[in-house]
């Protein structure tokens, strides 16, 4: 089962493409290591106060991928740096 998980995030204090992007990079790297995930930025890279992350989840069963979707999700909601729109699931 693989369960992709799309989301909009907002941030706030970065002033520079730059700023962001080691913001980015910091959670994601974190997330993917912590979850043995696929995780990126998909859209919104030219903006400096928003991005889309996208991520995969495979596993054995439907609800062991929902679960960790959404104990990424929690871990993702808890940096303060962001603040999480739009989340879109899909279960493959």
């Amino acid at each position: 089962m693989i369960r992709y998980i799309e989301s909009e995030w907002f941030l706030q204090t970065p002033q520079t493409l730059k700023e962001k992007r080691a913001i980015i990079k910091r959670i994601l790297t974190r997330a993917g290591q912590k979850f043995n995930i696929s995780i990126a930025e998909i859209g919104f890279q030219d903006k400096w106060q928003r991005s889309l992350i996208g991520f995969a989840v495979v596993s054995e069963s439907c609800n062991q991928a929902e679960k960790v979707a959404g104990t990424v999700l929690a871990f993702l909601d808890s940096f303060p740096e962001w603040e999480r729109g739009k989340t879109t699931m899909e279960s493959l």
